[in-house]
């Protein structure tokens, strides 16, 4: 197996991240300002994958959905379900633990106006699919949004035409791998009704309930 990778802090793979990165680091040099790592043990039986950091959330706390709104969904989920312990201060030191589960992003660098160019989900993919080879005890992948769902599939080596998204479905991959969808936990899906705090929960309770059964 290839040796665990992960992106520099000033990683060079994309160039409109890596001016963004700039522009950020010069308005705000006190923010992290770097592809943010992963949050969670690599023993984890669970990975959520989110889209990219957000500029002023991940991008600058340095932790995978710290510091915006959807850190608050997220975050008090994963808590009421057991999945943390502590308590979410949307601060990178804040004392939260993961139990049982880790965080990473399809991106890892924020990118202009939350969107990532599918290029740059294609570059950024091959950390994924490091990611995914060094999780040796991983059964399952929830996955926040199309974008994640089709990095998974990408990192996978699979068609992204083979799975399609839908909220709440639970696939099997090849490997036996759970990939379980939902909506994105950002502010944008729960103003809109899209998503709420029932619907999320009901999707991590069912990958829960579909690990306890195969176990």
């Amino acid at each position: 197996m290839p040796p665990f990778e992960e992106p520099s802090r000033d990683c060079p793979l994309c160039p409109r991240l890596v001016g963004y990165r700039a522009q950020n680091q010069a308005a705000h040099p006190d923010w992290h300002n770097a592809p943010v790592p992963s949050f969670g043990s690599l023993d984890s039986e669970i990975l959520i994958v989110g889209l990219a950091p957000g500029v002023s959330g991940a991008n600058r706390t340095g932790r995978p959905f710290t510091g915006d709104y959807a850190g608050q969904l997220l975050y008090g989920t994963l808590l009421r379900l057991g999945l943390a312990t502590g308590s979410y201060a949307e601060a990178a030191d804040d004392g939260l633990r993961l139990s049982g589960c880790r965080i990473t992003n399809a991106v890892r660098c924020a990118p202009p106006a939350n969107l990532p160019a599918p290029e740059e989900i294609k570059t950024c993919n091959r950390f994924l699919l490091s990611e995914l080879q060094e999780l040796t005890r991983l059964r399952a992948v929830l996955a926040l949004g199309v974008v994640a769902h089709s990095a998974v599939l990408r990192a996978a080596g699979m068609p992204l035409a083979r799975l399609r998204f839908r909220h709440g479905a639970i696939h099997q991959l090849p490997d036996g791998l759970l990939l379980a969808d939902s909506y994105h936990v950002s502010r944008y899906n729960t103003s809109t009704g899209r998503l709420d705090e029932a619907m999320f929960q009901n999707v991590v309770l069912a990958l829960l309930r579909r690990l306890e059964e195969a176990a």
